[in-house]
């Protein structure tokens, strides 16, 4: 892992990115197997990092991989981190807590579902980093919930430019409505994480997309 000279000297000085004023915590997804040197990994140590120096408090779900990443960035910048924990008695193939990712505040669940709820209810935006089936999994439940309360729904970044020719796959084999596109954005780089989220913000305020009403119990879901 670099240490925080390293990862200053890369960034130099803190970028002066507005914060959003509606979004305080960023709930980041990927891939659990993912090594320091991978490149996965030290994408999501990056945007962690430079999120943490905006302002946002990081969400991930308290395991290795991805998850360790964004908790080091966001502690390598002087960041919050919050964990959602699954301990699991007969998931054989579920990682569970990793000790070597640093939580400020751990919330634990009973079970993977609730989990995976947790952490959408927790985050205000979601960046979705590469994965395997627990990633997709958790990018389907975030991309179905953002189209059901478009208008106010929490946005998606889906990080990397390989989610253009996964996109482009499920436009072209699935029926994708053009309201399902509309509540997402491509980046491939920290800074763009950063515009993204204030494009976000913008878009909502200005009514670009549809107002709906939402229940308060439905109210965990929605900005």
């Amino acid at each position: 892992m670099e240490k925080l000279p390293k990862i200053w000297k890369k960034f130099g000085r803190p970028l002066e990115t507005e914060k959003a004023r509606t979004v305080q915590q960023v709930t980041c997804f990927g891939f659990a197997d993912a090594k320091p040197s991978d490149k996965v990994y030290q994408d999501a140590f990056k945007v962690a990092f430079v999120l943490a120096q905006a302002g946002y408090t990081i969400v991930d779900g308290g395991g290795p991989g991805v998850m360790e990443a964004a908790s080091q960035g966001a502690k390598a910048a002087g960041g919050t981190v919050i964990g959602v924990t699954f301990y699991p008695k007969d998931a054989n193939h579920f990682e569970g807590r990793d000790r070597n990712n640093p939580l400020d505040k751990e919330i634990k669940t009973n079970n993977y579902l609730e989990r995976t709820m947790t952490l959408l209810r927790e985050g205000q935006v979601y960046v979705v980093f590469n994965g395997a089936t627990g990633t997709l999994s958790e990018f389907a439940m975030a991309w179905g919930l953002a189209r059901l309360y478009l208008g106010h729904h929490k946005p998606l970044i889906l990080y990397g430019s390989y989610w253009k020719n996964i996109v482009k796959a499920l436009q072209k084999n699935m029926l994708i409505r053009p309201d399902e596109m509309r509540v997402f954005k491509i980046v491939d780089s920290p800074q763009k994480v950063l515009d993204a989220i204030n494009k976000f913000e913008k878009e909502i305020e200005q009514g670009r997309h549809r107002y709906m009403a939402i229940s308060k119990e439905e109210g965990a879901f929605t900005l």
